[in-house]
């Protein structure tokens, strides 16, 4: 059977999800629930979550709901926001731009005035329009490229570092660790191709050589001439920005074709399965750059538990991103006295050192996350899990 690739099916996701996002700016009547003067007085104060909770991300999704879900029972046990519960309501945007912008106008057609969702870069920036339309103010809690904050939408805040940031830790381990000789590979997704071309512009800046930045086409299974170039060039480390899915497979065709130097990946790519999927004796010198998870955390053992008595599981990676997201914008609506979107905004501002399971949060003006809070992880071979290896301190 003739199938589509999947370049040309992201290229026609995203046309789709152009045109949707024009209809729905054009036809205020879709747009009209949202928060701009807070919405109803009384009854539930509704939070809106995108995540992927159908496709390859799918396990994703449901760290992030829990996550967030945790928050909102903790914050309703003590009362609420203003004497008003806190209620989720979650769609799934299956990491995909035509699917976010169905599902960003559902939530609005629901009346959320607020959304604290967002993990693939790609399905989060075409429904920024349509929150800001709406005026629903975002709490980003996974999503990272600096797409995000380029168009300077005053609702638009990150609770996540930015790719930037996450760019110059990579760097930044490439010189602790005495590299001289880098690259990277990216599969031209808003966040893979943002955060390799951040790389590989801070490497040269810091004066390391930059052999090759190459593009590899998703959902593919054969990765040999990346694979043959990486083997061939030789570079002291490579970076890898995109999925677990792709990357599991190149670092094995790689090694497999003779590449024996550090295979470093962003934080798409920090997930068991990487582990699953490039198979055993594969991952020796695989590291990641992440934010820390739970385990990682000094203190965080009642959370934990907490969150595996909601979900009936370990929590996993943008679990407690999505805790926090809540527990921001909440704490935004409490200084707000409400829901009205202008007053959020400027209260979302004002944070400064809030206290989150990532450390304290204050914003930078571009509504960015001051710091960036990543660490270098590796591979247990135990169990396939990424692990604390250097948190860059010093």
């Amino acid at each position: 059977m003739h199938t589509r690739t999947p370049r040309i099916r992201r290229a026609l996701s995203i046309a789709a999800a152009i045109g949707a996002i024009i209809i729905t700016a054009g036809c205020s009547g879709g747009l009209g629930g949202g928060g701009g003067t807070g919405g109803s007085s009384d009854g539930p104060i509704k939070i809106g979550m995108l995540a992927p909770f159908s496709g390859s991300e799918s396990a994703f999704g449901n760290y992030m709901k829990n996550g967030a879900q945790l928050a909102i029972d903790e914050i309703n046990a003590k009362g609420g926001v203003d004497g008003r519960k806190l209620e989720l309501e979650v769609q799934d945007d299956a990491c995909d731009a035509t699917t976010s912008v169905a599902a960003a106008n559902k939530l609005v057609t629901d009346g959320v005035v607020a959304s604290v969702g967002g993990y693939c870069s790609g399905a989060t920036l075409p429904t920024l329009p349509i929150f800001n339309e709406a005026k629903i103010p975002m709490v980003i809690p996974a999503a990272n490229s600096n797409e995000l904050v380029k168009q300077k939408l005053p609702g638009v805040f990150l609770i996540n570092g930015t790719g930037t940031q996450q760019a110059a830790a990579a760097v930044k381990y490439a010189q602790k660790s005495g590299a001289k000789t880098v690259a990277a590979i990216n599969d031209a997704t808003a966040y893979s191709k943002d955060l390799a071309d951040s790389f590989a512009q801070q490497a040269k800046d810091a004066g390391l050589t930059v052999d090759f930045n190459a593009v590899i086409t998703p959902g593919e299974n054969d990765y040999s001439a990346v694979a043959t170039q990486l083997a061939n060039a030789k570079p002291d480390l490579v970076y890898w920005t995109g999925y677990y899915q792709e990357g599991g497979l190149i670092v094995r065709q790689s090694t497999d074709a003779g590449f024996e130097g550090t295979f470093l990946v962003g934080d798409g790519s920090v997930d068991a399965k990487f582990a699953q999927i490039a198979g055993n004796g594969y991952t020796d010198h695989v590291l990641g750059t992440f934010t820390q998870t739970p385990d990682m955390l000094k203190g965080a053992d009642k959370w934990i538990a907490d969150y595996k008595k909601l979900a009936g599981a370990d929590p996993g990676p943008y679990s407690t991103q999505a805790y926090d997201a809540v527990n921001v914008v909440a704490e935004a609506m409490t200084t707000a006295k409400g829901t009205d979107f202008d007053k959020v905004v400027k209260a979302l501002e004002g944070l400064k050192d809030f206290k989150t399971l990532g450390g304290p949060l204050t914003f930078m003006p571009d509504h960015t996350r001051s710091g960036g809070g990543f660490v270098i992880v590796s591979i247990d071979p135990s169990s396939g899990q990424f692990v604390l290896k250097d948190d860059l301190q010093g």
